[in-house]
């Protein structure tokens, strides 16, 4: 039998080194990360779309992340929350993401729902869940698209890059429809209206039709988008995040049950990007 432990076992455990039947190995674990310490409130704005006792309707800016993660226990919508609102959020979510019903992607900007009690937490998951609130978002994207477009592509982990969203055989499923607003040479505004609400959807979806989201990184859209970019003078940054807003949210009201829907302006980003394809392509 051998004994491996320390210094030693370091040496001799590669990738090559065989074990033999009655070897013993001895591991020296580090001890555990401490607990993390209770979230603390960050004193930033808050755009209120709709507040009332059970539900508060924000407009969320691009690059503000939802939920404290790795890395980012202090610059989040639940710091801002927890400044503006204490103790009068919903629990239901868990102690890290108070009145958290839904998400959007951290440089995503637009209407997000915030439950302030249990039972509104949970009749609007419920509703996300089954698929009856109707979302509207508005994206500028590269290429080319159909006036019209449905697509049914299923969605799953890149296969070899696990941080990305892919269209995978297997996947789960995920609808979009999209809809062209505006068009101008190499350029579009399209409305995405998601069907169903998988991670990186309404993105990987436009990727898969070659109509990137223009300054999304990550799927092909480029870094950002200036002045220069379309041929202007006066340079300037235009897009330095990619360029998708959630414009529109249409929910059922916990409380009252009425049909309610809550509305957030393209924010200064995206008004600045189309003014100049508008001022770059006039008769477009």
């Amino acid at each position: 039998m051998r004994l491996l432990r320390g210094d030693e076992a370091r040496a001799k455990l590669k990738p090559s080194f065989k074990l033999r039947a009655g070897d013993t190995l001895e591991l020296e674990l580090p001890p555990p990360p401490p607990p993390p310490g209770p979230l603390r409130p960050a004193a930033l704005p808050l755009e209120v779309l709709l507040a009332d006792d059970a539900l508060i309707a924000l407009d969320k800016p691009a690059g503000l992340t939802v939920h404290p993660g790795a890395g980012n226990r202090d610059r989040t919508l639940v710091n801002v929350l927890l400044h503006h609102y204490g103790d009068s959020l919903s629990q239901a979510g868990g102690e890290e993401r108070p009145g958290i019903v839904h998400r959007l992607d951290k440089d995503t900007s637009g209407v997000i729902l915030v439950a302030r009690t249990d039972l509104a937490h949970r009749l609007l998951s419920r509703q996300f869940h089954d698929r009856t609130t109707h979302k509207l978002y508005l994206a500028l994207v590269r290429g080319d698209p159909p006036d019209t477009a449905e697509v049914d592509a299923p969605l799953g982990r890149h296969p070899k890059d696990r941080k990305k969203m892919a269209v995978v055989s297997g996947g789960r499923a995920a609808q979009t429809a999209f809809r062209v607003r505006e068009r101008w040479p190499g350029y579009a505004l399209v409305e995405a209206r998601p069907r169903t609400g998988r991670t990186h959807q309404i993105r990987v979806h436009l990727k898969s039709i070659g109509c990137p989201i223009v300054a999304d990184a990550t799927y092909g859209g480029g870094e950002r988008l200036s002045r220069a970019d379309l041929g202007l003078d006066l340079d300037a940054p235009l897009l330095e995040r990619h360029a998708l807003h959630a414009h529109r949210l249409e929910f059922e009201h916990p409380t009252t049950k009425e049909r309610s829907t809550v509305e957030a302006p393209l924010p200064e980003d995206m008004q600045a990007a189309i003014a100049a394809l508008r001022e770059r392509y006039p008769s477009a």
